[in-house]
């Protein structure tokens, strides 16, 4: 279901402060709502939110309705990690969206939370409720979530300021070179394919920092484990920083090239460790998240577990880097 909604400038002013005027939407969802193709400049389609608007000219809105997901359609479960009045830490499951939008028809992660009468922030917006940060959809492990608006703004300033921080793991091929690697490149969306983002010194990109640290080497020396610490929070950022050095994670539709790799049923991508302050005791709180049975039996059946249960503790990955949480 979409409904029309069409509306005159009155005054010169950007596209999106100007339907900003007119919706009650977020700054973000009406700048998804451009991007998606859903507004229309005298009648001509545009994707560029700061498209300078004349005097009388028209403006044409498709507001399309997020799908309402049906308690029984919502067929995954998730696995809570820590929960209180103000926070609720989860383990997101591969192959599960975060929220809802047009463009998704399965159920999402905010359609469980829903389904579960969990109370979420509202201040990321209808569609949003509880969202401070995101993972891919085929991305699993910790995520935060804001159960008021309070805690859902102090987050995300911890976000911005860098007090919450994230360690992934990732099976990589081919191996990296060194044991620690950084990478520092900015990152914006890809010219010739809108599915994916690139290493870019575009007006429209954004720095972008990884630190990736050798765990393990496979048995047949092909693939590496290896942990992945976020300095920022670019799309598909560790995937994007790898593909710049001719590297890929297994299982990455998007961005692995070679016919040659080995296939995964899923990308072996898993936000492993998360820490950040509490924002009401102001307590330091650090979580890590199980990998799920898929990532775990292929790491079993490629790499030497002995070695793989050292590596991966979380006070070894933690001091494995040069930064201090």
């Amino acid at each position: 279901m979409s409904e029309i909604k069409s509306f005159v400038c009155n005054e010169p002013q950007r596209l999106d402060a100007f339907i900003a005027s007119q919706l009650e939407d977020t700054r973000s969802q009406i700048a998804a709502l451009i991007k998606s193709g859903f507004v229309k400049v005298d009648g001509k389609s545009t994707t560029k939110a700061g498209l300078k608007l004349k005097e009388g000219q028209s403006v044409l809105i498709e507001i399309v309705e997020a799908q309402h997901t049906k308690p029984q359609d919502i067929d995954f479960d998730v696995e809570i990690l820590y929960e209180d009045d103000d926070i609720l830490v989860i383990n997101k499951p591969s192959g599960v969206t975060v929220h809802p939008a047009p463009s998704v028809k399965e159920p999402t992660l905010v359609d469980w939370l829903k389904h579960k009468d969990i109370r979420l922030s509202t201040l990321s917006g209808q569609e949003r409720h509880g969202i401070v940060h995101r993972l891919d959809k085929g991305t699993s492990g910790a995520m935060v979530i804001a159960k008021n608006n309070e805690a859902h703004e102090f987050l995300s300033l911890q976000l911005q300021d860098k007090t919450m921080g994230r360690y992934y793991l990732a099976v990589v091929n081919p191996p990296l070179k060194d044991e620690l690697t950084t990478i520092e490149l900015n990152i914006g969306r890809s010219h010739h394919n809108r599915l994916k983002m690139t290493c870019s010194n575009g007006a429209k990109s954004k720095n972008a920092k990884t630190m990736f640290k050798v765990l393990a080497l496979s048995n047949d020396e092909t693939l590496q484990l290896v942990a992945c610490k976020l300095f920022t929070g670019r799309t598909h950022q560790i995937r994007v920083h790898l593909e710049s050095i001719n590297r890929h994670i297994l299982g990455d539709h998007i961005y692995a090239q070679s016919p040659k790799m080995e296939k995964s049923e899923r990308i072996l991508l898993h936000a492993y460790m998360i820490y950040f302050i509490h924002p009401k005791s102001k307590e330091k709180l650090f979580f890590s998240a199980p990998l799920d049975s898929v990532t775990k039996e292929f790491i079993e059946k490629k790499f030497d577990m002995e070695q793989i249960n050292e590596v991966t503790n979380t006070s070894t990955i933690l001091h494995s880097f040069s930064t201090t949480i």
